[in-house]
């Protein structure tokens, strides 16, 4: 007997992006599971005119068999109607919305995943609401008490010990308690969600030259060190703490399964560099499989037919294949 395939809720994210863009592009992605665009069905009936797509959108039937052909909506409507490259706080909500549905879908099992093009900060906060960002956001929506940020790409996988935080208020942030359970969700959702069953994890100290033996700051020693070993302790298999500056060298990574970074702009460069446009962000921790693409709104792209649909396609594969895992 055949299993269903599994059913991934994918968020157009910001109207006035490249996301609807990338959506329209799927239909070029054979996967075993089933896609469902969350969008506004008028915005990519627009947007596809406008690249010169011809692609049939069908209204999503959770009950009904998969079409055969084009793209699965299911429509939330827009406050407004938008226009490629111009951002309009009116549809902050939304985009809002967009992800509000995906992640009720996945809560109450409808979904599988939920996969994420992206969405632009500044206009949700624009519209009214505080938003720093999608990881913080599913957090709340799911009540998830903490989460981790990892990105993967170019055989790399990537976490951050803090993510979206100002650069004068990283250090307070990481604390000992901080660093123990983001540590313990990385290696967890390691053996969990992506089958390694003793993961090696190379961990990077905060301050250049991890700390210099305290000449050039003490977190390795009072924070980072007593956790590790701790940790170490109990069976966990991490490597650090390590300089940043030479943590990222071909031999090291060639003997493990992620990093940990101690922040957004340490660890992300790095990657970016090396898999920018086929890169993927998964959030850890949450009690739903969310991945996302690795990349912005890129306005100046939108509408243009130039956007590159690479991260979307392999988040997409990574969220089915978690899935399939875990089905």
């Amino acid at each position: 007997m055949s299993h269903p395939r599994p059913v991934l809720a994918i968020t157009a994210g910001e109207p006035a992006g490249i996301g609807p863009d990338l959506v329209l592009r799927l239909t070029e992605l054979a996967l075993p599971a089933r896609l469902v665009i969350v969008a506004d069905k008028t915005l990519l009936h627009t947007r596809a005119a406008q690249l010169g797509l011809d692609v049939t959108l069908h209204d999503y039937q959770p009950h009904a068999p998969a079409p055969g052909n084009g793209l699965e909506v299911l429509h939330v409507p827009l406050a407004v109607p938008a226009v490629a490259g111009h951002l309009d706080a009116a549809n902050g909500r939304y985009v809002l919305a967009t992800l509000d549905t995906a992640i009720n879908g996945c809560v109450r099992g409808e979904f599988a995943a939920m996969v994420t093009a992206p969405v632009h900060k500044g206009v949700i906060n624009d519209a009214g609401v505080a938003f720093s960002g999608h990881t913080e956001y599913l957090a709340e929506r799911t009540a998830t008490p903490r989460v981790v940020m990892m990105l993967a790409g170019a055989g790399m996988r990537v976490a951050l010990a803090t993510t979206h935080l100002p650069l004068r208020e990283v250090a307070d942030a990481i604390t000992r308690d901080s660093l123990r359970e983001v540590i313990g969700i990385l290696h967890a959702d390691l053996v969990g969600k992506f089958g390694l069953a003793a993961p090696r994890i190379l961990v990077a100290g905060l301050n250049p030259h991890a700390g210099e033996g305290g000449h050039m700051g003490r977190e390795e020693i009072d924070v980072i060190t007593p956790v590790l070993d701790e940790l170490r302790a109990d069976g966990m298999q991490l490597i650090g703490p390590l300089p940043a500056d030479t943590l990222f060298n071909p031999d090291k990574l060639a003997t493990a399964d992620a990093v940990l970074a101690m922040y957004h702009d340490q660890g992300l460069p790095v990657l970016k560099h090396a898999s920018f446009g086929a890169g993927i962000n998964i959030t850890l921790g949450l009690p739903i499989i969310r991945t996302s693409v690795d990349h912005g709104t890129a306005l100046d792209l939108a509408g243009s037919g130039r956007a590159d649909p690479g991260s979307l396609f392999e988040a997409c594969q990574l969220a089915s294949q978690l899935a399939w895992q875990h089905g």
